[in-house]
Protein backbone atom coordinates (compact mmCIF):
# COMPACT_ATOMS: atom_id res chain seq x y z
CA UNK A 1 0.00 0.00 0.00
CA UNK A 2 1.35 3.41 -0.96
CA UNK A 3 1.41 6.27 1.54
CA UNK A 4 -1.70 8.43 1.63
CA UNK A 5 -1.88 11.76 3.45
CA UNK A 6 -4.70 14.15 4.22
CA UNK A 7 -4.03 17.40 2.39
CA UNK A 8 -5.70 20.43 3.98
CA UNK A 9 -5.47 22.22 0.63
CA UNK A 10 -7.91 19.82 -1.06
CA UNK A 11 -9.72 18.56 2.05
CA UNK A 12 -9.12 14.84 1.50
CA UNK A 13 -6.53 12.09 1.47
CA UNK A 14 -4.39 11.54 -1.59
CA UNK A 15 -1.40 9.45 -2.57
CA UNK A 16 1.91 10.92 -1.48
CA UNK A 17 4.20 11.46 -4.47
CA UNK A 18 7.13 13.79 -3.72
CA UNK A 19 8.21 16.47 -6.16
CA UNK A 20 11.64 14.85 -6.54
CA UNK A 21 11.75 11.07 -6.53
CA UNK A 22 13.24 9.69 -3.33
CA UNK A 23 13.52 13.10 -1.63
CA UNK A 24 11.14 14.97 0.68
CA UNK A 25 11.28 18.61 1.75
CA UNK A 26 9.31 19.25 4.96
CA UNK A 27 8.89 22.56 6.80
CA UNK A 28 7.11 22.78 10.15
CA UNK A 29 6.39 26.01 11.99
CA UNK A 30 8.23 26.02 15.30
CA UNK A 31 7.65 27.98 18.51
CA UNK A 32 7.90 31.68 19.24
CA UNK A 33 10.49 31.54 21.98
CA UNK A 34 9.30 34.03 24.58
CA UNK A 35 8.07 31.59 27.25
CA UNK A 36 7.98 27.97 28.35
CA UNK A 37 6.40 25.57 25.84
CA UNK A 38 3.05 23.95 26.59
CA UNK A 39 1.58 20.53 25.85
CA UNK A 40 0.04 21.82 22.60
CA UNK A 41 3.51 22.64 21.29
CA UNK A 42 4.63 19.14 22.27
CA UNK A 43 1.85 17.52 20.28
CA UNK A 44 2.83 19.25 17.05
CA UNK A 45 6.51 18.45 17.55
CA UNK A 46 5.89 14.77 18.40
CA UNK A 47 3.44 14.33 15.50
CA UNK A 48 5.85 15.68 12.92
CA UNK A 49 8.78 13.86 14.51
CA UNK A 50 6.83 10.61 13.99
CA UNK A 51 6.02 11.60 10.39
CA UNK A 52 9.73 12.37 9.85
CA UNK A 53 10.67 8.95 11.24
CA UNK A 54 8.13 7.11 9.05
CA UNK A 55 9.10 8.93 5.85
CA UNK A 56 12.73 8.09 6.57
CA UNK A 57 11.81 4.44 7.22
CA UNK A 58 10.04 4.36 3.84
CA UNK A 59 13.40 5.21 2.27
CA UNK A 60 12.97 8.91 1.57
CA UNK A 61 15.84 11.34 2.03
CA UNK A 62 13.99 13.86 4.21
CA UNK A 63 15.22 17.43 4.62
CA UNK A 64 13.25 18.50 7.68
CA UNK A 65 13.22 22.19 8.61
CA UNK A 66 11.62 23.62 11.77
CA UNK A 67 12.13 27.29 12.59
CA UNK A 68 12.34 29.40 15.73
CA UNK A 69 10.60 32.78 15.74
CA UNK A 70 13.02 34.80 17.84
CA UNK A 71 11.87 38.35 17.06
CA UNK A 72 8.28 39.20 17.94
CA UNK A 73 6.10 41.62 19.91
CA UNK A 74 5.82 39.13 22.82
CA UNK A 75 9.58 38.75 23.02
CA UNK A 76 10.08 42.52 22.99
CA UNK A 77 7.42 42.97 25.67
CA UNK A 78 9.15 40.42 27.90
CA UNK A 79 12.49 42.15 27.30
CA UNK A 80 11.02 45.47 28.40
CA UNK A 81 9.45 43.87 31.48
CA UNK A 82 12.57 42.03 32.61
CA UNK A 83 15.32 44.33 31.39
CA UNK A 84 16.97 41.39 29.64
CA UNK A 85 18.15 41.56 26.05
CA UNK A 86 15.83 39.80 23.58
CA UNK A 87 18.60 37.38 22.61
CA UNK A 88 19.07 36.32 26.24
CA UNK A 89 15.36 35.54 26.52
CA UNK A 90 15.14 33.64 23.23
CA UNK A 91 18.27 31.56 23.85
CA UNK A 92 16.96 30.59 27.28
CA UNK A 93 13.69 29.29 25.85
CA UNK A 94 15.35 27.63 22.86
CA UNK A 95 17.57 25.69 25.27
CA UNK A 96 14.56 24.81 27.40
CA UNK A 97 12.61 23.70 24.34
CA UNK A 98 15.50 21.48 23.18
CA UNK A 99 15.87 19.91 26.63
CA UNK A 100 12.16 19.11 26.82
CA UNK A 101 11.98 17.72 23.30
CA UNK A 102 15.11 15.64 23.92
CA UNK A 103 13.36 14.20 26.98
CA UNK A 104 10.42 13.26 24.74
CA UNK A 105 12.84 11.47 22.40
CA UNK A 106 12.26 13.93 19.56
CA UNK A 107 14.87 13.84 16.81
CA UNK A 108 16.39 17.17 15.85
CA UNK A 109 15.36 18.48 12.42
CA UNK A 110 17.99 18.72 9.70
CA UNK A 111 17.85 22.53 9.90
CA UNK A 112 16.56 24.78 12.72
CA UNK A 113 16.77 28.33 11.38
CA UNK A 114 16.15 31.40 13.51
CA UNK A 115 14.40 34.44 12.08
CA UNK A 116 17.12 36.81 13.35
CA UNK A 117 19.80 34.83 11.51
CA UNK A 118 17.90 35.12 8.23
CA UNK A 119 17.08 38.84 8.09
CA UNK A 120 19.01 39.38 4.78
CA UNK A 121 16.97 36.57 3.16
CA UNK A 122 13.75 38.09 4.51
CA UNK A 123 14.65 41.57 3.18
CA UNK A 124 15.49 40.12 -0.25
CA UNK A 125 12.15 38.28 -0.30
CA UNK A 126 10.20 41.44 0.55
CA UNK A 127 12.05 43.33 -2.17
CA UNK A 128 11.07 40.68 -4.73
CA UNK A 129 7.42 41.13 -3.72
CA UNK A 130 7.67 44.90 -4.14
CA UNK A 131 9.42 44.51 -7.51
CA UNK A 132 6.57 42.28 -8.75
CA UNK A 133 3.88 44.69 -7.60
CA UNK A 134 2.64 42.33 -4.88
CA UNK A 135 3.66 44.52 -1.95
CA UNK A 136 4.05 48.24 -1.30
CA UNK A 137 6.04 50.55 0.94
CA UNK A 138 4.32 53.49 2.65
CA UNK A 139 5.58 56.59 4.42
CA UNK A 140 6.83 55.73 7.88
CA UNK A 141 8.60 52.54 6.85
CA UNK A 142 5.80 49.94 6.77
CA UNK A 143 5.65 47.39 3.96
CA UNK A 144 2.39 45.56 3.28
CA UNK A 145 1.39 42.63 1.12
CA UNK A 146 -1.47 43.49 -1.25
CA UNK A 147 -4.00 40.65 -1.13
CA UNK A 148 -5.80 42.16 -4.15
CA UNK A 149 -2.69 41.25 -6.16
CA UNK A 150 -3.11 37.54 -5.36
CA UNK A 151 -6.37 36.31 -6.85
CA UNK A 152 -6.48 32.91 -5.12
CA UNK A 153 -6.07 34.28 -1.58
CA UNK A 154 -8.09 32.11 0.81
CA UNK A 155 -7.68 28.78 -1.02
CA UNK A 156 -6.16 26.95 1.96
CA UNK A 157 -8.64 28.10 4.60
CA UNK A 158 -11.65 28.35 2.26
CA UNK A 159 -12.19 32.00 3.19
CA UNK A 160 -13.35 34.62 0.72
CA UNK A 161 -11.61 38.03 1.05
CA UNK A 162 -14.81 39.86 0.09
CA UNK A 163 -16.73 38.09 2.85
CA UNK A 164 -13.96 38.80 5.34
CA UNK A 165 -13.95 42.47 4.40
CA UNK A 166 -17.72 42.71 4.76
CA UNK A 167 -18.00 40.82 8.03
CA UNK A 168 -14.85 41.80 9.88
CA UNK A 169 -14.33 44.59 12.35
CA UNK A 170 -10.97 45.88 11.16
CA UNK A 171 -9.33 48.92 12.67
CA UNK A 172 -9.01 51.66 10.07
CA UNK A 173 -5.45 52.06 8.83
CA UNK A 174 -5.27 54.78 6.21
CA UNK A 175 -1.85 53.56 5.08
CA UNK A 176 -3.26 50.29 3.72
CA UNK A 177 -4.79 49.97 0.27
CA UNK A 178 -7.03 47.19 1.56
CA UNK A 179 -7.84 46.72 5.26
CA UNK A 180 -6.94 43.02 4.91
CA UNK A 181 -3.40 43.72 3.65
CA UNK A 182 -0.85 42.34 6.13
CA UNK A 183 2.53 43.50 7.37
CA UNK A 184 5.80 42.35 5.83
CA UNK A 185 8.10 44.91 7.47
CA UNK A 186 7.42 47.23 10.39
CA UNK A 187 9.43 50.34 11.35
CA UNK A 188 11.42 50.29 14.57
CA UNK A 189 10.02 51.86 17.71
CA UNK A 190 12.22 53.23 20.49
CA UNK A 191 14.03 50.55 22.53
CA UNK A 192 13.17 47.79 20.05
CA UNK A 193 15.61 45.58 18.11
CA UNK A 194 15.95 46.63 14.48
CA UNK A 195 17.81 45.93 11.26
CA UNK A 196 18.73 48.20 8.37
CA UNK A 197 16.61 47.80 5.24
CA UNK A 198 15.74 49.68 2.04
CA UNK A 199 12.67 50.96 3.92
CA UNK A 200 14.50 52.15 7.00
CA UNK A 201 15.29 50.59 10.36
CA UNK A 202 12.80 47.95 11.39
CA UNK A 203 12.02 44.26 11.71
CA UNK A 204 10.06 41.64 9.76
CA UNK A 205 6.45 40.67 10.25
CA UNK A 206 5.69 37.13 11.39
CA UNK A 207 4.35 35.62 8.16
CA UNK A 208 7.22 36.61 5.90
CA UNK A 209 9.90 34.79 7.89
CA UNK A 210 8.57 31.32 7.03
CA UNK A 211 8.24 32.10 3.32
CA UNK A 212 11.80 33.43 3.23
CA UNK A 213 13.35 30.62 5.28
CA UNK A 214 11.50 27.79 3.53
CA UNK A 215 12.73 29.22 0.21
CA UNK A 216 16.29 29.48 1.53
CA UNK A 217 16.43 25.90 2.84
CA UNK A 218 13.94 24.01 0.62
CA UNK A 219 13.48 26.06 -2.55
CA UNK A 220 10.53 27.60 -4.40
CA UNK A 221 8.37 24.47 -3.99
CA UNK A 222 8.54 21.62 -1.50
CA UNK A 223 6.51 18.64 -0.42
CA UNK A 224 5.12 19.05 3.12
CA UNK A 225 4.31 22.08 5.24
CA UNK A 226 3.00 21.36 8.73
CA UNK A 227 1.82 22.90 11.95
CA UNK A 228 -1.20 23.17 14.21
CA UNK A 229 -4.67 23.82 12.83
CA UNK A 230 -4.58 27.29 14.36
CA UNK A 231 -1.94 28.24 11.78
CA UNK A 232 -4.12 27.57 8.72
CA UNK A 233 -5.41 31.15 8.84
CA UNK A 234 -3.91 33.62 8.64
CA UNK A 235 -0.31 32.37 8.90
CA UNK A 236 -0.23 29.58 6.31
CA UNK A 237 -2.69 31.37 4.05
CA UNK A 238 -0.35 34.35 4.02
CA UNK A 239 2.68 32.18 3.38
CA UNK A 240 1.01 30.80 0.26
CA UNK A 241 0.20 34.30 -0.98
CA UNK A 242 3.74 35.56 -0.42
CA UNK A 243 5.57 32.60 -1.92
CA UNK A 244 3.33 31.97 -4.92
CA UNK A 245 3.16 35.71 -5.66
CA UNK A 246 6.95 35.78 -5.97
CA UNK A 247 7.64 32.57 -7.87
CA UNK A 248 4.39 31.85 -9.71
CA UNK A 249 4.53 28.13 -8.86
CA UNK A 250 2.78 25.97 -6.28
CA UNK A 251 4.37 26.68 -2.90
CA UNK A 252 3.59 23.42 -1.06
CA UNK A 253 2.19 20.15 -2.40
CA UNK A 254 0.81 18.70 0.86
CA UNK A 255 -0.43 20.73 3.83
CA UNK A 256 -0.62 18.72 7.09
CA UNK A 257 -2.18 20.15 10.26
CA UNK A 258 -2.48 18.56 13.70
CA UNK A 259 -5.45 18.97 16.03
CA UNK A 260 -5.53 20.77 19.36
CA UNK A 261 -4.89 19.55 22.90
CA UNK A 262 -7.83 20.24 25.22
CA UNK A 263 -7.50 20.30 29.00
CA UNK A 264 -10.23 18.44 30.90
CA UNK A 265 -12.55 18.82 27.89
CA UNK A 266 -11.97 22.57 27.62
CA UNK A 267 -9.95 24.47 25.04
CA UNK A 268 -6.52 25.37 26.37
CA UNK A 269 -6.34 29.15 26.65
CA UNK A 270 -4.80 31.86 28.78
CA UNK A 271 -8.25 33.29 29.55
CA UNK A 272 -9.24 30.00 31.21
CA UNK A 273 -5.89 29.75 33.01
CA UNK A 274 -5.48 26.12 31.96
CA UNK A 275 -2.23 26.28 30.01
CA UNK A 276 -0.33 23.09 30.86
CA UNK A 277 3.42 23.37 30.43
CA UNK A 278 5.56 20.50 29.18
CA UNK A 279 7.88 20.69 32.17
CA UNK A 280 4.89 20.23 34.50
CA UNK A 281 3.81 17.11 32.63
CA UNK A 282 7.38 15.76 32.59
CA UNK A 283 7.49 16.15 36.37
CA UNK A 284 4.37 13.99 36.74
CA UNK A 285 4.76 11.30 34.06
CA UNK A 286 7.40 9.29 32.29
CA UNK A 287 8.41 10.87 28.94
CA UNK A 288 7.27 7.75 27.10
CA UNK A 289 3.82 8.05 28.68
CA UNK A 290 3.57 11.63 27.43
CA UNK A 291 4.70 10.68 23.94
CA UNK A 292 2.27 7.75 23.84
CA UNK A 293 -0.56 10.05 24.98
CA UNK A 294 0.22 12.53 22.19
CA UNK A 295 0.06 9.71 19.61
CA UNK A 296 -3.00 7.97 21.07
CA UNK A 297 -5.48 9.88 18.88
CA UNK A 298 -5.18 10.43 15.16
CA UNK A 299 -3.05 13.52 14.66
CA UNK A 300 -5.88 15.46 12.97
CA UNK A 301 -8.30 14.86 15.86
CA UNK A 302 -8.35 16.80 19.13
CA UNK A 303 -6.98 15.06 22.19
CA UNK A 304 -7.98 15.67 25.81
CA UNK A 305 -5.36 15.94 28.53
CA UNK A 306 -6.57 14.98 32.01
CA UNK A 307 -5.39 12.94 34.98
CA UNK A 308 -7.73 10.13 33.94
CA UNK A 309 -6.47 10.02 30.35
CA UNK A 310 -2.84 10.10 31.46
CA UNK A 311 -3.43 7.36 34.03
CA UNK A 312 -5.04 5.21 31.35
CA UNK A 313 -2.10 5.76 29.00
CA UNK A 314 0.38 5.07 31.81
CA UNK A 315 -1.31 1.77 32.59
CA UNK A 316 -1.37 0.85 28.92
CA UNK A 317 2.37 1.46 28.63
CA UNK A 318 2.92 -0.53 31.83
CA UNK A 319 1.02 -3.40 30.21
CA UNK A 320 3.25 -3.35 27.12
CA UNK A 321 6.45 -3.26 29.15
CA UNK A 322 5.14 -6.04 31.42
CA UNK A 323 4.63 -8.16 28.29
CA UNK A 324 8.14 -7.39 27.05
CA UNK A 325 9.45 -8.41 30.48
CA UNK A 326 7.56 -11.72 30.25
CA UNK A 327 9.11 -12.33 26.84
CA UNK A 328 12.59 -11.71 28.23
CA UNK A 329 11.93 -14.01 31.19
CA UNK A 330 10.77 -16.71 28.77
CA UNK A 331 14.07 -16.44 26.90
CA UNK A 332 12.62 -14.74 23.80
CA UNK A 333 15.27 -12.73 21.94
CA UNK A 334 14.97 -10.16 19.14
CA UNK A 335 15.83 -11.29 15.62
CA UNK A 336 15.74 -8.08 13.59
CA UNK A 337 15.92 -9.99 10.31
CA UNK A 338 12.34 -11.21 10.72
CA UNK A 339 9.08 -9.26 10.62
CA UNK A 340 5.61 -10.53 11.38
CA UNK A 341 1.98 -9.63 10.81
CA UNK A 342 2.05 -6.88 13.41
CA UNK A 343 4.66 -4.96 11.40
CA UNK A 344 2.63 -5.41 8.22
CA UNK A 345 -0.54 -4.13 9.88
CA UNK A 346 1.39 -1.30 11.53
CA UNK A 347 2.78 -0.27 8.14
CA UNK A 348 -0.72 -0.20 6.66
CA UNK A 349 -1.89 2.03 9.52
CA UNK A 350 1.03 4.45 9.13
CA UNK A 351 0.59 4.54 5.36
CA UNK A 352 -3.03 5.55 5.93
CA UNK A 353 -2.30 9.18 6.90
CA UNK A 354 0.09 8.30 9.73
CA UNK A 355 -2.59 6.64 11.87
CA UNK A 356 -0.64 6.20 15.11
CA UNK A 357 -3.85 5.64 17.09
CA UNK A 358 -4.68 2.52 15.06
CA UNK A 359 -1.03 1.45 15.27
CA UNK A 360 -1.15 1.54 19.08
CA UNK A 361 -4.38 -0.45 19.05
CA UNK A 362 -2.65 -3.15 17.00
CA UNK A 363 0.14 -3.34 19.55
CA UNK A 364 -2.32 -3.85 22.41
CA UNK A 365 -4.05 -6.62 20.44
CA UNK A 366 -0.69 -8.35 19.96
CA UNK A 367 0.17 -7.97 23.65
CA UNK A 368 -3.15 -9.61 24.54
CA UNK A 369 -2.48 -12.51 22.15
CA UNK A 370 1.10 -12.87 23.36
CA UNK A 371 0.08 -12.96 27.01
CA UNK A 372 -2.48 -15.64 26.21
CA UNK A 373 0.19 -17.76 24.54
CA UNK A 374 2.49 -17.33 27.53
CA UNK A 375 -0.36 -18.22 29.88
CA UNK A 376 -0.89 -21.46 27.95
CA UNK A 377 2.74 -22.52 27.64
CA UNK A 378 4.37 -21.12 30.77
CA UNK A 379 8.02 -20.13 30.93
CA UNK A 380 9.22 -22.61 28.30
CA UNK A 381 7.18 -21.99 25.13
CA UNK A 382 7.29 -24.67 22.42
CA UNK A 383 9.08 -24.00 19.14
CA UNK A 384 6.01 -22.96 17.10
CA UNK A 385 4.77 -20.64 19.85
CA UNK A 386 8.30 -19.36 20.45
CA UNK A 387 8.50 -18.37 16.78
CA UNK A 388 5.27 -16.38 17.09
CA UNK A 389 6.53 -14.64 20.24
CA UNK A 390 9.83 -13.78 18.55
CA UNK A 391 7.90 -12.09 15.74
CA UNK A 392 5.83 -10.12 18.28
CA UNK A 393 9.04 -9.02 19.99
CA UNK A 394 10.73 -8.11 16.69
CA UNK A 395 7.77 -6.09 15.49
CA UNK A 396 7.26 -4.15 18.72
CA UNK A 397 10.95 -3.24 18.82
CA UNK A 398 10.86 -2.12 15.16
CA UNK A 399 7.72 -0.06 15.83
CA UNK A 400 9.45 1.49 18.84
CA UNK A 401 11.88 3.33 16.59
CA UNK A 402 9.00 4.87 14.61
CA UNK A 403 6.75 5.89 17.50
CA UNK A 404 9.67 6.77 19.79
CA UNK A 405 8.31 4.65 22.66
CA UNK A 406 9.01 1.13 24.10
CA UNK A 407 12.72 1.92 23.62
CA UNK A 408 13.82 1.15 27.20
CA UNK A 409 14.43 -2.22 28.76
CA UNK A 410 11.48 -3.22 30.98
CA UNK A 411 13.69 -3.11 34.09
CA UNK A 412 14.87 0.42 33.22
CA UNK A 413 11.32 1.60 32.56
CA UNK A 414 9.89 0.30 35.83
CA UNK A 415 12.94 1.47 37.80
CA UNK A 416 12.55 4.98 36.35
CA UNK A 417 8.89 5.09 37.40
CA UNK A 418 9.68 3.78 40.87
CA UNK A 419 12.57 6.20 41.39
CA UNK A 420 10.39 9.12 40.30
CA UNK A 421 7.46 8.00 42.42
CA UNK A 422 5.32 7.58 39.29
CA UNK A 423 3.92 4.11 40.00
CA UNK A 424 0.21 4.41 39.27
CA UNK A 425 -0.83 1.43 41.43
CA UNK A 426 0.19 -0.47 44.52
CA UNK A 427 1.32 -3.48 42.48
CA UNK A 428 3.82 -3.88 39.66
CA UNK A 429 2.31 -4.75 36.23
CA UNK A 430 4.62 -7.76 35.96
CA UNK A 431 3.13 -9.06 39.22
CA UNK A 432 -0.36 -8.64 37.76
CA UNK A 433 0.59 -10.68 34.69
CA UNK A 434 2.13 -13.36 36.93
CA UNK A 435 -1.02 -13.56 39.03
CA UNK A 436 -3.17 -13.78 35.89
CA UNK A 437 -0.99 -16.68 34.73
CA UNK A 438 -1.38 -18.39 38.12
CA UNK A 439 -5.15 -17.89 37.96
CA UNK A 440 -5.30 -19.39 34.46
CA UNK A 441 -3.46 -22.50 35.71
CA UNK A 442 -5.75 -22.72 38.73
CA UNK A 443 -8.85 -22.58 36.53
CA UNK A 444 -7.37 -25.19 34.18
CA UNK A 445 -6.83 -27.47 37.19
CA UNK A 446 -10.38 -26.71 38.42
CA UNK A 447 -8.97 -25.03 41.52
CA UNK A 448 -11.65 -22.37 41.45
CA UNK A 449 -11.15 -21.25 45.03
CA UNK A 450 -7.55 -20.25 44.21
CA UNK A 451 -8.72 -18.53 41.00
CA UNK A 452 -11.29 -16.55 42.99
CA UNK A 453 -8.70 -15.72 45.62
CA UNK A 454 -6.42 -14.19 42.97
CA UNK A 455 -9.28 -12.21 41.45
CA UNK A 456 -10.23 -10.88 44.92
CA UNK A 457 -6.61 -10.01 45.66
CA UNK A 458 -6.38 -7.92 42.50
CA UNK A 459 -9.81 -6.40 43.05
CA UNK A 460 -8.64 -5.17 46.45
CA UNK A 461 -5.93 -3.28 44.64
CA UNK A 462 -8.51 -1.81 42.21
CA UNK A 463 -7.46 -4.14 39.37
CA UNK A 464 -10.43 -5.53 37.42
CA UNK A 465 -10.01 -8.71 35.34
CA UNK A 466 -11.98 -9.32 32.16
CA UNK A 467 -12.10 -12.86 30.72
CA UNK A 468 -12.62 -13.24 27.00
CA UNK A 469 -12.11 -15.75 24.17
CA UNK A 470 -8.56 -14.47 23.64
CA UNK A 471 -7.57 -14.59 27.31
CA UNK A 472 -7.72 -12.35 30.36
CA UNK A 473 -7.11 -8.61 30.29
CA UNK A 474 -6.96 -6.17 33.18
CA UNK A 475 -7.63 -2.53 33.84
CA UNK A 476 -7.18 -0.18 36.77
CA UNK A 477 -10.38 1.17 38.29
Amino acid sequence: MSLKVYNTLIGKKEEFIPIKEGKVGMYVCGPTVYDTSHIGHARSVVVFDTIFRWLTKLGFDVRYVRNFTDVDDKIIKKSNQTGQDCSVITEKYIDEFHNEMDALNVLRPVVEPKATENIPHIIDFIQMLIDRGKAYHVDGGDVYFSIDSFKTYGKLSGRNPDDMRAGARIAVDEKKKNPLDFTLWKPAKPDEPFWESPWGEGRPGWHIECSAMSYEYLGESFDIHGGGKDLIFPHHENEIAQSEAVFGVQFVKYWIHNGFVDINNEKMSKSLGNFTMIKEVLAAYSPEVIRMFLLSNHYRSPIDYSEDSMREISLGLDRIYAFLERLENAGVKVDASQKGELWKEFSLAMNDDFNSAKALGLIFESVKKGNRLLDETGDTPKDDILKTLVLFYNDIKAIAHILGIFLLSPSSYFKFKKDKGMTAMAIDPSEIEDLIQQRAKARKNKNFSRADEIRDLLQAKNITLEDGPEGTTWRFE
